[in-house]
């Protein structure tokens, strides 16, 4: 009995300092995945080149590991691969890069298009653009800022930040004779949005002019809440001082990728 008494303290520590150690390990490896870009996600790269408007098959794709903090919303993952078998692709693909949602937009006759390159949880979204030259800037693929011109005091606001253009067009307005043709034409930009961020756009459009910013596709960064700019800071020297914002630095360049896993 005496025995059974002094190991049972024993017993209790050793399965104490076993917990920890575990927990230690658990710590550590959270750490380090943080450290590395966090959980690793499959990605669908062309084991072959793949030539503009042929049809892409399963014989042509195979898998990449991406750590998800390095992840591209354009990308498609491997989890997709259903919704882009058969579907032409729209560009030369070439061999071991990994593959664009944009690059799989079937011709304008296929009507799975467009609803294959929404991703889930999102929606189409057409919006208006008040840019006469913007097609020259802006293609499927990009991401932009969304800012509308809005109510009577005119002021600048960013409705919607690091948005995936999936489609570019154009649409003529009603005639009007005090215009002619060129400038009767809309810009059509179809972009992926949630489902209330689809209702904001469709108010801003209702009250307002909207207008895109290109991003450089590595940025990532959202900012927090942008003031309004309003119309005053186009004659005010200060104001327009206030709202002048440092350059960033260049991101790095390319995360260095592993293996392609068939």
């Amino acid at each position: 009995m005496g025995a059974a008494v002094k190991i049972r303290p024993l017993f209790v520590g050793l399965v104490v300092g076993l917990v920890g150690v575990a927990l230690l390990i658990l710590y550590l490896r959270r750490i380090e995945t943080e450290a590395t870009g966090g959980r690793k996600v499959q990605i669908l790269v062309a084991l072959e080149s793949i030539p503009r408007g042929k049809p892409i098959t399963e014989a042509m794709l195979g898998t990449r590991d991406v750590p998800i903090a390095y992840l591209d919303d354009r990308v498609v993952r491997a989890a997709d691969k259903d919704k882009i078998l058969n579907l032409r692709a729209t560009t030369n693909v070439p061999v071991q890069q990994s593959l664009a949602w944009t690059d799989v937009m079937a011709a304008k006759d296929d009507q799975r298009a467009l609803s294959a390159l929404v991703q889930p949880g999102n929606r189409a979204t057409p919006i208006k653009v008040q840019i006469s030259d913007v097609l020259t800037l802006v293609h499927p693929g990009d991401f932009v800022d969304i800012v509308c011109v809005c109510g009577e005091s005119k002021d600048a606001t960013v409705l919607l930040q690091r948005v995936l253009v999936l489609a570019t067009g154009t649409e003529t307005a009603a005639p009007s004779d005090a215009k002619d043709v060129a400038s009767r034409r809309v810009t059509v930009l179809t972009v992926s949005a949630s489902l209330q961020e689809s209702q904001l756009l469709a108010l801003a459009m209702e009250k307002g002019k909207l207008t895109v910013i290109v991003r450089n596709p590595a940025a990532q960064r959202i900012v927090e809440s942008p003031a309004d700019v309003s119309a005053q800071a186009l004659t005010d020297g200060s104001r327009r001082r206030a709202v002048e914002s440092p350059r960033r630095r260049a991101p790095a360049g390319p995360t260095k990728l592993e293996e392609v896993k068939r």
